[in-house]
C-alpha cells in the first residue's frame, strides 16, 4: 500500500478504503469513492502499477482464501486501520535506518507517512520543469488528481525542496533573458 501511495499521492483515508470493485485491472483505473469531503475521482494508473496491484491481489486471495472486499487486508483478511498502516509504515522505516529504534513502542522522528503524498506532489512538479511544461499550467491536473477543490491547496505541498527552487529558478531566468532581447 506505501508503494501505490508514493504513486499515487493517495491520502491514507483513501487507500485504506479500496475495495475491489475500486481497482480495475482491465483498464488501470483506480476509483476513489471515499475521498476528503465525500468526493470521489478517478486515477489511471502506468501499466506497471496495475500489474504490481493484480500481483497483491492474486497473493492477498491465495493467502487468505478468498477474493475480498476490501482491497488492503491484514493477515487476518480484515480491512487494515489507520493506526496498522501508521505502524506497519514506522517499522518499515526502522527496519531500513530512516528512524531510529524507540523504546515502548514510541514512533520517534523520522518520515512521516503523509510525506509520500507530499513527495508525490513535489516529484510531479520536478518532470513537469525537466519536460519543459509549464507548471502553472500544469497544476489543474494535479489539483483534480490528488483530489484538491482548489488549486491552492496544491500548492501548498510545494515547500523550498533544492532541486524545484533550482528548476524554478532556471525557468525564470530563461523567460528574463528573452524578454530583455
Amino acid at each position: 500500500m506505501h508503494r501505490l501511495r508514493y504513486l499515487t499521492g493517495l491520502r491514507i483515508s483513501e487507500a485504506i478504503s479500496l475495495d475491489d470493485a475500486d481497482v480495475d485491472m482491465g483498464t488501470g483505473v483506480l476509483t476513489v469513492r471515499h475521498g476528503k469531503g465525500g468526493k470521489a475521482r478517478l486515477l489511471p494508473l502506468s501499466e506497471s502499477t496495475t500489474a504490481q496491484l493484480a500481483a497483491y491481489a492474486r497473493k492477498r486471495d491465495r493467502l487468505v482464501g478468498a477474493a475480498s472486499q476490501p482491497f488492503f487486508v491484514s493477515d487476518h483478511g480484515e480491512r487494515l486501520t489507520d493506526c496498522s498502516t501508521q505502524y506497519n509504515f514506522v517499522s518499515v522505516c526502522q527496519t531500513i535506518g530512516l528512524r531510529s529504534a524507540e523504546k515502548f513502542h514510541r514512533h520517534g522522528r523520522g518520515p512521516r507517512i503523509h510525506d509520500l503524498r507530499h513527495t508525490f506532489a513535489v516529484r510531479t512538479l520536478v518532470e513537469w520543469y525537466r519536460a519543459g511544461n509549464d507548471p502553472s499550467r500544469e497544476m489543474i491536473k494535479l489539483t483534480t488528481y490528488l483530489g484538491h477543490a482548489n488549486p491552492k491547496h496544491t500548492y501548498w505541498y510545494i515547500e523550498a525542496v533544492p532541486e524545484l527552487l533550482e528548476l524554478a529558478s532556471r525557468r525564470a531566468e530563461t523567460s528574463i533573458a528573452r524578454e530583455e532581447q
